[in-house]
């Protein structure tokens, strides 16, 4: 079967954010892309759907945050943000913390009162386990940076649900992404620019990809048919696993992946939060999102609630993101090595990189290769 039926400049396989800008961009310079994405929907993990007026986020909370003023400026052409702020609470067996770790969570754990008392209770802690040296792992990290008692009940149990791994067995640089501040500031994240879209992130999609010049294909994997798709296109912008591209020729890399259950309940207010954490190692979802928090839209006196279930990866399943650890940092580099040999294919997104991408992350690389493609606008 022939695919490149329009004389095409690019294949980009994968509708989320990194092909559909890149679509959008070569549009912009008068190229034709093809899109075939596997799933039936655009926005790839950032899609959402509109249900009894509430803005659902299919694949999980995604809070666009970022210092990056060029792509807060960027994302901006194609929707209007909220101003959302995200301030998790963590129930941890009943009993309820301010998240990030800030002198909320301090007092609400120790009673502390000043940032002073509150850096003396980690040190104390820190010393009483002895960690001494650079931290090695994850627990080390989380205990060097916040004590004991946080860690034992606000990380441990949720990050290893998370990662199905022993925090031991985790980098560290997974927990310095969350801030820890000495002020009482419940603001989940440290950047200047966040918020949610006021018609959600498929909205976005939909105007990036509104163009003579861009097609689109849902419900077709490049699998089916990739010799072909690889013959027929002069450009392809591949944005799945890298190692099913390269038939897992060195091995399987590890991706951990997530399953979500939703209730619609007759209230306007369930649980009182935007997300709920729990950390504790026996609840077996890591948390709850009540999506009518995220924007204040809704029918009146309905409310949807979704729960988060980490999962193993395999090949049935959906892979969300990465296991960053040594032995899989090592696996990539021979797939990027791989990669590097090929004239004609760009690697790019969470899965095409192997990289715990967040959403700005994701905008700063797609913008980079189109740049690289291109070169300056």
């Amino acid at each position: 079967m022939q695919h490149n039926t329009k004389n095409y400049d690019y294949l980009i396989v994968g509708a989320g954010p990194f092909g559909a800008i890149f679509a959008h961009e070569a549009a912009a310079r008068g190229k034709r892309s093809l899109i075939i994405e596997r799933r039936s929907h655009l926005g790839g993990n950032m899609h959402t759907h509109k249900e009894n007026g509430i803005n659902v986020h299919d694949y999980g909370a995604h809070i666009f945050h970022t210092d990056n003023k060029p792509v807060w400026d960027y994302v901006n052409q194609f929707t209007e943000f909220n101003g959302y702020i995200n301030q998790v609470v963590a129930n941890y067996k009943g009993d309820l913390y301010n998240l990030p770790f800030n002198m909320n969570t301090f007092y609400q754990m120790w009673g502390v009162k000043t940032p002073a008392e509150a850096q003396a209770k980690i040190a104390e802690q820190r010393e009483a386990a002895g960690i001494t040296r650079t931290p090695k792992n994850l627990e080390e990290q989380a205990i060097s940076l916040i004590g004991t008692d946080i860690y034992e009940k606000l990380i441990k149990g949720y990050t290893e649900k998370q990662w199905g791994r022993k925090a031991t067995e985790l980098p560290s640089f997974i927990i310095r992404r969350l801030p820890t501040r000495f002020t009482f500031d419940n603001n989940y994240f440290n950047h200047r620019y966040q918020g949610v879209p006021v018609d959600g992130y498929t909205a976005i999609f939909d105007k990036m990809l509104d163009s003579d010049l861009i097609d689109v294909q849902l419900d077709t994997d490049f699998f089916d048919d990739k010799a072909t798709y690889l013959a027929e296109f002069p450009r392809i912008v591949y944005t799945g696993m890298i190692d099913q591209f390269f038939d897992y020729k060195f091995g399987e890399l590890e991706y951990r992946s997530v399953r979500f259950e939703s209730e619609v309940l007759p209230t306007d207010n369930a649980q009182g939060n935007a997300v709920i954490n729990y950390t504790d190692a026996e609840t077996p979802y890591t948390r709850v999102m009540e999506w009518r928090h995220f924007d204040q839209k809704g029918d009146d006196n309905v409310s949807i609630l979704t729960r988060e279930y980490p999962q193993d990866w395999d090949r049935s399943k959906e892979a969300y993101y990465p296991v960053n650890d040594e032995k899989n940092s090592t696996l990539f580099k021979q797939y990027r090595a791989e990669a590097k040999q090929l004239d004609k294919v760009i690697m790019g997104g969470r899965l095409g990189n192997y990289q715990y991408y967040d959403m700005d992350q994701v905008f700063h690389a797609a913008l980079v290769a189109v740049e690289k493609e291109f070169g300056q606008a």
